[in-house]
């Protein structure tokens, strides 16, 4: 679609522009900036259901409010998008050339109508408690919104903020986006109260949101702009802390999306484009190892319980996996913090969990692992995914899983470098009854020894020396095992000298006898880690070093918040390249 074909978004460059649109000006712009979306999704990826059933409302969500004085936070802000074609940032829709100037989430540095950086869920009732609360303190006006929804009620900050915000007896006005879906179906008691309340049209007395001291407001035509702003009217500059319920479809106006929520919920590019699903063959993964372990288990074990985080996209449970598993089976809906209480109860009930986790979602559940786990020492099997540096979005970086896990007593953190080892940690971590252990589960492509590995796992912090060499060693951990093999052959090739390649297997410990020896006929030490340094695998072995000759170099990513900066770009920051280690390494040898 070309500029002079949106003839309604022409006229609107900022939200006050919209105010002088008729009801059917605002329905015209709304076909015009969902066919930007479909088109911008479908080019670059993203996603593309949660951003086309909120459409409607933000479009009457900013003819009705005066953003920026009027403040709206977004929940996950996955959601976005038509905020951004209406708050100045149209051309990162219209033009192809900068599609990727924005980011996919809201983003302070793009504009004043952006409070924060969120990626996360079930943040926005907390942050606009707090946004009207300052407001309060400095005798101030004006509106603070919240949008949630996707599921973000199944978090647990979604409950405590609404639980604050309802006592704040001042203006706080929260949308709730009932699409009756997160990223795949709803899980939880509340969203049987969301369905009973959209039954009775809002009518219902069992109310979940007025027990809690909210003012109540029910859209059942949540896609309907006249709707919306009429409610949104009786609301704006209201005293009192409110609730807005609207009923919107996920994926509204593209069939495909309508029908398929789960699916589009977040696409690849060209999903849209003919042809694009003709290849349903797909080779062999770590994740298609991992399903075959757990429905193979199902088979054989009552005892199995796969826990998810409403994520199951990530780890490919699909609808037809996670019917076979059935009873096997537990979404417990975006509360990870949960989901590892619940996986550590499981195993002291004498159930055997199996707990799987996106990298970036982890860090939600610190004090889970550290007090209800680990201190209880509960012997889940936990899989932690995606771990790794990556060009993704500062919201979801995930490469500090290692630095969070290693370091919390009784846990044992696992990094497979193949598919032996991977199969044979995970049969390891299933059947032990001794303690915590997680796998890093490699975020590479499938590599083969061709040969099983029978490692006792039991035997803690046994590294295994691959490459015996001389004066340079390098311990190459996980999906970095093989960085390590290609700068041996740099080191070799360069400076004639046959390094000793170790792989440690262990994130969570050091092999002392194995470093001691290191120290009778080596110079040099060489970490490798897909992950941040601070905190992590490779100062641990640096400070075993630290009162000895011994010089090592540790080699992962700097300690920052990253934001789509391509990987290749940070491999070179980080100095991650064979060539680069072995220029590193020419000063000490």
């Amino acid at each position: 679609m070309l500029l002079d074909t949106v003839n309604v978004l022409n006229k609107v460059n900022n939200p006050q522009d919209l105010k002088t649109l008729s009801i059917s000006e605002l329905n015209t712009l709304a076909d015009e900036m969902r066919e930007l979306i479909i088109k911008k999704v479908n080019t670059t990826g993203g996603h593309m259901g949660p951003n086309l059933g909120i459409l409607e409302a933000t479009i009457a969500f900013h003819y009705v409010f005066n953003s920026p004085y009027d403040k709206i936070v977004f929940d996950v802000s996955h959601q976005c998008y038509p905020h951004k074609i209406l708050t100045g940032r149209k051309e990162g829709f219209l033009n192809p050339d900068s599609y990727l100037k924005y980011t996919g989430y809201t983003a302070p540095e793009e504009s004043e109508h952006d409070l924060f950086k969120v990626g996360h869920t079930s943040t926005a009732a907390s942050l606009a408690c707090g946004l009207a609360k300052a407001r309060d303190l400095k005798g101030e006006d004006g509106n603070v919104v919240a949008l949630v929804g996707d599921g973000s009620l199944s978090g647990g900050e979604a409950l405590e903020g609404l639980d604050n915000a309802a006592t704040l007896n001042s203006n706080i006005i929260i949308i709730i986006n009932d699409n009756d879906m997160s990223i795949a179906e709803n899980h939880g008691g509340v969203y049987k109260n969301l369905q009973e309340l959209r039954e009775t049209n809002g009518q219902s007395q069992n109310n979940f949101f007025k027990t809690l001291g909210f003012d109540y407001y029910y859209v059942d035509e949540g896609n309907n702009i006249e709707k919306l702003i009429e409610t949104f009217k009786q609301v704006k500059d209201i005293d009192h802390p409110t609730i807005v319920h609207i009923h919107t479809q996920k994926g509204h106006g593209l069939k495909v999306a309508e029908e398929n929520k789960e699916a589009f919920h977040w696409i690849m590019p060209g999903t849209l484009d003919e042809n694009s699903s003709e290849n349903t063959e797909y080779p062999e993964s770590y994740s298609s190892l991992t399903l075959d372990f757990i429905l193979n288990k199902a088979k054989e074990d009552e005892k199995l319980m796969v826990v998810n985080a409403a994520t199951p996209g990530v780890f490919g449970f699909s609808s037809d996996i996670r019917a076979k598993l059935g009873k096997h089976y537990t979404d417990v809906g975006i509360a990870e913090e949960h989901a590892v209480a619940y996986s550590s109860a499981l195993a002291k009930g004498g159930a055997k969990p199996i707990f799987a986790v996106m990298s970036s979602f982890v860090q939600r559940t610190y004090d889970q692992m550290s007090q209800d786990l680990c201190l209880n020492n509960s012997p889940l099997a936990m899989l932690v995914y995606w771990g790794g540096i990556s060009g993704q979005d500062c919201t979801h970086l995930c490469v500090f899983d290692i630095p969070l896990i290693s370091n919390i007593p009784n846990m044992v953190y696992l990094a497979p470098t193949n598919k032996e080892e991977y199969l044979s940690m995970l049969e390891y971590a299933y059947n032990q009854n001794e303690r915590p252990v997680a796998i890093r589960v490699p975020n590479c492509d499938l590599i083969s020894t061709g040969s099983s590995d029978n490692t006792d796992y039991s035997q803690l912090n046994k590294y295994k020396m691959v490459e015996k060499g001389g004066k340079v060693a390098i311990i190459g951990l996980g999906d970095f095992f093989e960085l390590g093999r290609k700068a041996k052959e740099e080191i070799k090739n360069r400076f004639g000298i046959d390094s000793t390649l170790i792989n440690p297997r262990f994130i969570t410990g050091i092999d002392e006898d194995m470093l001691e020896s290191l120290k009778s006929d080596h110079d040099v030490v060489i970490t490798l880690e897909n992950g941040v340094l601070d905190g992590g695998f490779g100062e641990k072995i640096t400070r075993f070093y630290g009162n000895s000759n011994m010089k090592v170099l540790n080699y992962g990513a700097k300690k920052e918040f990253t934001d789509r900066v391509p990987e290749n770009i940070l491999y070179d920051r980080y100095r991650l390249k064979p060539e680069l280690i072995a220029e590193d390494l020419k000063s000490l040898i």
